[in-house]
């Protein structure tokens, strides 16, 4: 998610940081609309990237917080939409934006996993449509986790109270241009927390254990889980006779958010991606790439974390000393320096050391 940072100088300065849990904006919603919450479509809200014919990269840019990309396969027929971004707002700008780029209805919407930034715009489709999804994620949105615990918390359940900490901040900025600035930003932020408070969780109404497959005019669009990595319940959607794979947090551009993974199974589960014929990786967060060795550099990424954790945890020290203690700077090359985590660095250590002990979920 968007985290934001500031300093004495400037808490109206805000970094919207693009990590690979997120990548957002959070700015004002266009005047205009009607309602506080939902807003219109405006084709600036939405940028859509052709990676081979008919299939896009949506990536939120504008007036809308998506939090997470879209991959978007236009078939003869219809259109199948990977992941739903983080509330009924987004995926129906979504929807609207789309527009520019086909008329075909939507039939197929695939959830990668249950996280709110991939689920929770479910709702604003019809019946008729098949959302898809693994049967864990189902169970995962049926009894409440994407709306609640460690990385809804962290990334949703924490906007009141940095909103409280600007509004706090106002009285002591002088300067009229970072002023207006933070004012600019607690609104854009008090909107985007009404936007989530809107998510009725629908899970997914499709689900597979391991394999399923659509043939859409001659397309195979292949739904595959490997195994537990990112969450219980990661599938990838491979478009073979396209070469293309759309990935959602299994396998984003940069480094990816911790705090419900699964490490060990994790770096294996990306072996078996590895082993999938593919040109092209459409990330649920970042821009689509097609460096395969990017695999790699998360794999020892992981395995780096991992091991020193495990390390730590074995000479009896507590998760905030490991997390202090974990250096990770071999691995600044490949993720631009940034290799402390979305949600930070401490969260995977809290992880990891929950699959040491046999407490996590």
């Amino acid at each position: 998610m968007c985290r934001i940072q500031s300093s004495n100088l400037a808490l109206a300065l805000v970094v919207v940081s693009a990590t690979s849990m997120v990548a957002c904006r959070l700015v004002e919603t266009g005047a205009g609309s009607d309602s506080a919450v939902r807003v219109g479509g405006n084709p600036s809200n939405f940028t859509f990237t052709e990676i081979v014919p008919d299939i896009y990269h949506a990536q939120g840019v504008g007036d809308i917080v998506a939090m997470s990309n879209a991959g978007i396969v236009i078939n003869d027929e219809d259109v199948l939409i990977v992941d739903s971004h983080v509330s009924p707002a987004a995926a129906d700008v979504l929807l609207e934006d789309l527009k520019t780029v086909t008329n075909k209805p939507v039939r197929f919407v695939v959830n990668t996993h249950w996280h709110m930034d991939h689920s929770h715009g479910n709702q604003v489709y019809p019946s008729e449509v098949e959302i898809i999804g693994h049967e864990a994620s189902r169970a995962a949105m049926v009894t409440g986790r994407s709306n609640s615990g460690r990385a809804y918390e962290t990334f949703i359940g924490s906007v009141p109270g940095r909103i409280a900490a600007m509004e706090g901040a106002l009285d002591t900025i002088g300067d009229p241009e970072l002023r207006t600035r933070l004012e600019e930003t607690i609104k854009a932020d008090r909107l985007f927390f009404a936007q989530t408070q809107e998510v009725v969780p629908t899970p997914p109404n499709t689900t597979l254990s391991e394999r399923m497959s659509l043939f859409r005019s001659g397309r195979e669009i292949r739904i595959l889980f490997f195994g537990r990595g990112h969450t219980e319940g990661d599938v990838i959607v491979h478009l073979p006779d396209d070469g293309v794979i759309i990935t959602g947090d299994l396998l984003p551009e940069g480094l990816p958010y911790m705090g419900d993974g699964y490490v060990p199974e994790w770096i294996e589960t990306l072996e078996h991606v590895k082993a999938l014929d593919f040109e092209w990786i459409i990330p649920g967060h970042g821009a689509p790439y097609q460096d395969r060795e990017k695999i790699d550099h998360l794999q020892a990424y992981l395995r780096d974390v991992w091991t020193q954790t495990v390390s730590f945890h074995g000479s009896g020290t507590d998760p905030e000393k490991t997390a202090v203690g974990i250096d990770l700077t071999a691995h600044a090359e490949h993720f631009k320096g940034a290799i402390d985590p979305p949600g930070g660095i401490g969260l995977a250590v809290l992880r990891i050391f929950e699959l040491l002990d046999g407490t996590a979920n």
